[in-house]
C-alpha cells in the first residue's frame, strides 16, 4: 500500500523540483491499482499537464515500468505499439514511474509540462528519492 503521506511528499518534492528548475509541471501519484492518490500542478502550468501526469503515474504503476522504457520498447519493437492504446488510461510518453518500496510496486508518479520527458523524469525520480523508493529514471536533468 502507498500511504496517502508518502504519495503526497513525493508529489511535492517532484513538483519543487521542476519549479527550482524552472518548469511548471503537473505531478500525479497514483496507487499500485492506478487510483489517483494525490495530484498538484504549479502556477502557470498548461492544463494539458493535469491528464498527462495522471495518465503517465498510471501506465507506470499499471505496467511496473517506466514509461521511457515503454516508449523505446515499441519504437524498437513495433508490433508493440498497441501497448499505447490498451485503454483511455495509458500515456506511452517519459515522465512516469513506478513506485517501488521493498521490492514491490506500491503505485507510480507521473510528471507532465518539463520541455522534455528526460527532465519530466528527473523530477520525478526526485519524488521517488525523497520517500526512499527503488530509483527509476536512467536520465539526469
Amino acid at each position: 500500500m502507498l500511504p496517502l503521506s508518502l504519495a503526497g511528499k513525493a508529489m511535492q518534492v517532484a513538483l519543487e523540483a521542476c519549479k527550482r528548475d524552472g518548469y511548471r509541471v503537473s505531478v500525479s501519484v497514483v496507487d499500485r491499482a492506478g487510483v489517483l492518490r494525490v495530484m498538484g500542478r504549479a502556477d502557470g502550468a498548461g492544463s494539458h499537464t493535469v491528464d498527462s501526469s495522471r495518465k503517465k503515474a498510471y501506465t507506470a504503476a499499471s505496467m511496473r515500468r517506466t514509461t521511457s522504457e515503454l516508449a523505446d520498447l515499441i519504437t524498437k519493437v513495433p508490433t508493440l505499439q498497441a501497448l499505447r492504446d490498451m485503454n483511455g488510461e495509458t500515456l506511452v510518453l517519459g515522465g512516469g514511474l513506478p513506485i517501488e518500496i521493498g521490492g514491490e510496486v506500491v503505485g507510480g508518479i507521473g510528471v507532465g509540462g518539463a520541455p522534455g520527458t528526460q527532465l519530466d523524469d528527473a523530477c520525478a525520480q526526485e519524488g521517488l528519492d525523497a520517500i526512499g523508493a527503488a530509483p527509476k529514471a536512467s536520465t539526469a536533468k
